[in-house]
């Protein structure tokens, strides 16, 4: 696996400069399109980009600039060439096509296929979109130089293969894992080790333990002279004895994640490309109508997590893991996970000092999950120009999280509500699903906490994670 990963890095030198260019296709790559636009046929490439772009098999073609190239063809009746720029994930692919006509059906030949990779995007919000991964798989991270060897790896992972935080740069990705194939019979993570590019997706299972699979996903590293240097990513576990006893008590909402899940995410990353102009200049307008198809696929997303999370907290067996946590250092991750987008908002996080330890006893990632969507919320309500504190202190046998805001405050009368489920106090404000602080409360007290809250109106909110001291 490891000399499959690095002959594909080796087709892809890497440059300076605003893209390095590369070719990934030295053959005629084929395909047919019929008289209703349906992509009847086509080689593995064409295909594979068919579907990255939304596409089924034997459905409509899904790349538009290919598609509209073969209706010009159809509609004049003769042989037509050009070069057009369709996008591939996250870069740009110069796809030199010929359209021919051959009775009802489009015959196609794209020659000169070329990737584009975007060598000095935007390093916040490269890291933003990493943290986002990393929140989407909700359960850990990791990072990797350019040859996959492991620099950073999330606690509970690392206990799950018994390795120490001195061991974890003795190891590689495919040391410890086993990469899987998808439907496509594609390897999500070495076709964007090829174009340094992220990915999503990659299902891996351990080699020390065949029966934990994994989801990853990562965002490339990039220096400042846009040189690759690794991947930083998150990680879901697999659980498919849970997912399958899920499927069965809450059939519609397993069904909704399924079909949902990974079409939203492909158009929040296509439309983060076009609102950061990462292919070229575009009129602000557009740019902006893309930021809000992007906000409105992360509303979305959100959703789906939160019926996911509901349906969890709910059930009557539902326990969380008792390990040793720092508060502190969750904390200061929750504030990092944020802070672009309080930067966006004028908003300032002033987190826990770097020195700070306050040890609790709960599940990393759930508290951290609590933690971000306080955080979140303060961020949300807070006015231009303020502040949101983040302080820990111990209160007795409990350690405690502080999340307070400059925002408008909560009146007496609502503060229960807002722990009940789909509770908006203003509907015509944004805001998330209505699902967090109650799903949020009932995690807290499923590690022996709990969650209060102290506000009025005009003097902010004082939200108040409790958990076990260790």
């Amino acid at each position: 696996m490891i000399a499959l990963v690095q002959d594909y890095a080796n087709v892809c030198p890497q440059g300076i400069g605003t893209h390095v260019t590369h070719t990934v296709a030295s053959q005629s790559v084929h395909g047919t399109v019929d008289a209703q636009g349906r992509l009847v046929s086509a080689d593995h490439q064409l295909r594979l980009l068919h579907r990255r772009a939304g596409g089924e098999d034997g459905g409509a073609l899904a790349i538009p600039q290919v598609a509209a190239l073969a209706r010009l063809s159809q509609s004049l009746g003769i042989q037509v060439s050009r070069t057009v720029i369709a996008a591939d994930g996250d870069v740009d692919v110069d796809l030199t096509i010929q359209a021919r006509p051959d009775g009802d059906m489009i015959r196609l030949t794209i020659d000169g296929w070329h990737h584009r990779v975007d060598a000095l995007a935007n390093s916040a919000i490269r890291t933003e979109r990493a943290n986002y991964y990393a929140m989407i798989n909700n359960a850990g991270t990791w990072e990797c130089d350019e040859s996959l060897n492991l620099s950073a790896l999330s606690l509970p992972l690392a206990r799950l293969i018994k390795i120490s935080a001195d061991q974890i740069h003795e190891l590689s990705l495919t040391t410890i894992f086993r990469l899987i194939e998808d439907d496509a019979e594609d390897l999500p993570l070495v076709a964007a080790l090829a174009r340094r590019t992220a990915f999503a997706g990659q299902l891996v299972e351990l080699r020390s333990n065949t029966d934990v699979r994994l989801w990853l996903s990562g965002e490339p590293k990039l220096a400042n002279d846009g040189r690759f240097l690794g991947y930083t990513g998150g990680y879901a576990f697999v659980d498919q004895t849970h997912s399958a006893q899920q499927s069965h008590e809450f059939p519609f909402a397993q069904q909704l994640d399924g079909a949902l899940r990974q079409p939203i995410v492909r158009i929040i990353a296509n439309a983060d490309q076009i609102s950061t102009r990462s292919n070229g200049p575009i009129r602000q307008d557009y740019a902006g109508y893309a930021s809000d198809i992007s906000a409105a696929g992360r509303h979305l997303l959100g959703l789906i997590d939160d019926i996911s999370d509901m349906q969890a907290v709910e059930q009557q067996d539902f326990r969380a893991s008792a390990e040793i946590v720092d508060l502190a250092d969750i904390a200061r991750r929750a504030a990092g996970l944020l802070k672009v987008r309080a930067a966006d908002q004028f908003v300032r996080i002033d987190a826990p000092p770097i020195d700070e330890t306050i040890e609790a006893k709960g599940d990393f990632r759930r508290i951290l999950q609590i933690i971000v969507n306080l955080l979140s919320n303060a961020v949300r309500y807070s006015p231009h120009g303020s502040s949101v504190w983040i302080r820990t202190e111990i209160e007795g046998d409990l350690a405690a999280v502080i999340v307070a805001d400059q925002g408008k405050g909560i009146a007496i009368s609502d503060q229960a509500r807002i722990f009940e489920k789909f509770e908006r106090l203003n509907l015509n404000e944004p805001g998330g699903t209505g699902l967090g602080l109650y799903i949020s409360r009932r995690l807290a007290r499923a590690m022996g906490g709990n969650i209060n809250v102290d506000s009025a109106p005009g003097q902010g909110s004082r939200f108040v994670l409790t958990l076990p001291l260790a």
